[in-house]
């Protein structure tokens, strides 16, 4: 796949409204952008719907809708964030992920070069999860309406287990884990907004998780329950699980990863790090017996370095998440009453 924008960019140097030509240009965006891109035979069809097979019963399906701004951050960008933000929700029921969707809405004026950036990105971000991109829309906005690009997703994914991956069914003894150190989606998006300096650049964590899930899985480890920690981060997935599954959640804040230099950007944008999105990150519920094991597969992984187990399920339904403190004190971890940092996924 060529590095150069394969429409003429002194034709469309933007993208335009139907009625400034863009009845030509929308067929020149599928024949040269996004069919070359994802091509297979699901899209290749072209037709109002694609026609797919699987091997299971049991499937998982979702979608989600991604306004990140910037639309390129350290460490990742709005492309491969769809991708990856979408396989890691299938990978959470511990699905394998199969197919993708995708729905661009353009603004009138977008550079021609950041839509090939971002369907370039997209397409190294669904070669390295092994998924298809099967079917797509693309709509434009007038001018001032749509910040740029905003993509649209949905993923479906075929569940070969016979576990049931859910709140509801960790049991008091659960092992928690996490996969890695915390934050550092947010605060790489905020810093960059925000225009701040770190000695050194914080990146974000973006990654795809499903292929450690089906390391777990295949291992025979125990898992309970799993979720990635977007928006809202660790505090709200644990005071969702404990809440869904009527349990008392007990985790040390000592235990907890968070790098000193996402610590420092924190204090100065008064946030705590528990509650800032993730989007390579995941919490583990598995059984007592599995724990240690299960840590030591995680952190042998590209997506789970810096693996912790952080705590675990009481015997208790009060569905509250409680915090050992790093000096010893307990409190109550509370769920965020509103969202600290909109628009970073």
């Amino acid at each position: 796949m060529t590095t150069t924008c394969p429409i003429p960019i002194q034709q469309y140097p933007h993208v335009l409204l139907a009625h400034g030509g863009g009845g030509k240009l929308m067929h020149q965006l599928l024949e040269k952008i996004f069919l070359p891109a994802f091509g297979n035979p699901s899209l290749e069809a072209r037709h109002d719907s694609a026609v797919l097979a699987f091997p299971t019963k049991r499937l998982a399906f979702t979608t989600d809708s991604y306004v990140v701004r910037p639309i390129f951050f350290p460490g990742g960008d709005i492309g491969s964030l769809a991708v990856y933000g979408t396989v890691n929700d299938l990978a959470m029921s511990g699905a394998r992920p199969l197919y993708l969707s995708a729905g661009f809405i353009l603004e009138e004026g977008l550079p021609m070069e950041t839509l090939w950036r971002v369907v370039c990105s997209m397409k190294e971000a669904a070669q390295r999860c092994g998924v298809q991109i099967a079917t797509g829309d693309t709509k434009v906005v007038d001018k001032g309406k749509g910040d740029g690009l905003f993509i649209n997703t949905a993923g479906i994914g075929v569940i070969e287990h016979a576990l049931t991956i859910a709140p509801q069914s960790i049991r008091p003894g659960d092992a928690v884990l996490v996969s890695g150190d915390l934050g550092r989606h947010g605060m790489a998006v905020m810093a960059v907004r925000e225009g701040l300096q770190f000695e050194s650049a914080i990146e974000s964590d973006s990654a795809p998780l499903a292929d450690l899930v089906l390391k777990l899985l295949e291992a025979g480890i125990e898992i309970h329950c799993l979720r990635d920690l977007t928006r809202g981060g660790l505090a709200s997935a644990l005071n969702e699980i404990a809440e869904t599954a009527k349990a008392r959640i007990a985790v040390e804040e000592k235990l907890i990863p968070v790098r000193e230099d996402v610590h420092a950007a924190c204090e100065i944008l008064g946030l705590d790090p528990l509650y800032v999105a993730c989007e390579g990150r995941f919490v583990a519920f598995v059984a007592a017996k599995d724990a240690e094991r299960a840590a030591a597969i995680m952190g042998a992984h590209a997506s789970g370095q810096g693996t912790a187990i952080i705590g675990k399920v009481l015997d208790d339904s009060s569905g509250d998440v409680i915090l050992k403190s790093k000096i010893g004190a307990s409190r109550i971890l509370d769920m965020p009453s509103g969202e600290q940092l909109p628009r970073i996924c």
